[in-house]
């Protein structure tokens, strides 16, 4: 980190380095739709939840086409998938789409360094006899202030969107698309 934290750990995902600004994510589930959210791009997201990856992918949970984080930070990798819905592991997601990700982080630890430092660079690299020069490349890494980010992630082109709504929790009520469902609005 740019601070000049050094946290050392096991890498997945894509072999290559990752380098952004480091935030954290404290969502027990949902790493799937955290990972293709891209409100995240150029964010290195560390999860606080001790396990991440139980659930695997799969094609229902994506928000958009893609990860748009930088890198991915998590305490422990699940070593096993265990989801009927599961099409592929995280670590092949990351892979797939060149994203490095980092295990075996205190992720409590990191979550502290952000809260106390606020915004920083950070950079998730395999060169690990190195650290000052991971530190020195964080510090050099483009900060996000005043980049066009809503550029970066905005599709080229429209597209239909017809994703089903999921049926309510213990009816038996079909599936039905987003065209034929009638607004419901709660109030509180």
């Amino acid at each position: 980190m740019e601070d000049g934290s050094v946290f050392r750990g096991f890498g997945f995902g894509a072999a290559g380095d990752g380098a952004g600004e480091i935030v954290f994510n404290t969502a027990i589930t949902g790493y799937q739709e955290v990972l293709t959210d891209p409100s995240y791009r150029g964010q290195i997201v560390t999860m606080t939840a001790p396990e991440i990856g139980n659930v695997g992918v799969n094609a229902v949970d994506f928000e958009s086409a893609r990860p748009w984080c930088a890198g991915f930070v998590v305490r422990e990798l699940s070593p096993m998938v265990s989801n009927w819905r599961a099409s592929g592991s995280l670590h092949s997601l990351l892979a797939d789409h060149g994203v490095a990700g980092i295990s075996g982080i205190d992720t409590r630890a990191v979550t502290r360094r952000i809260r106390l430092s606020g915004a920083q660079r950070a950079v998730i690299t395999r060169a690990v006899g190195d650290p000052a020069g991971a530190v020195e490349r964080a510090r050099k890494h483009p900060s996000l202030e005043g980049r066009d980010l809503v550029r970066e992630v905005t599709a080229a082109s429209g597209y239909e969107w017809n994703e089903p709504v999921w049926p309510r929790v213990g009816t038996l009520r079909k599936q039905r698309t987003l065209t034929k469902a009638k607004a419901e609005i709660v109030v509180h």
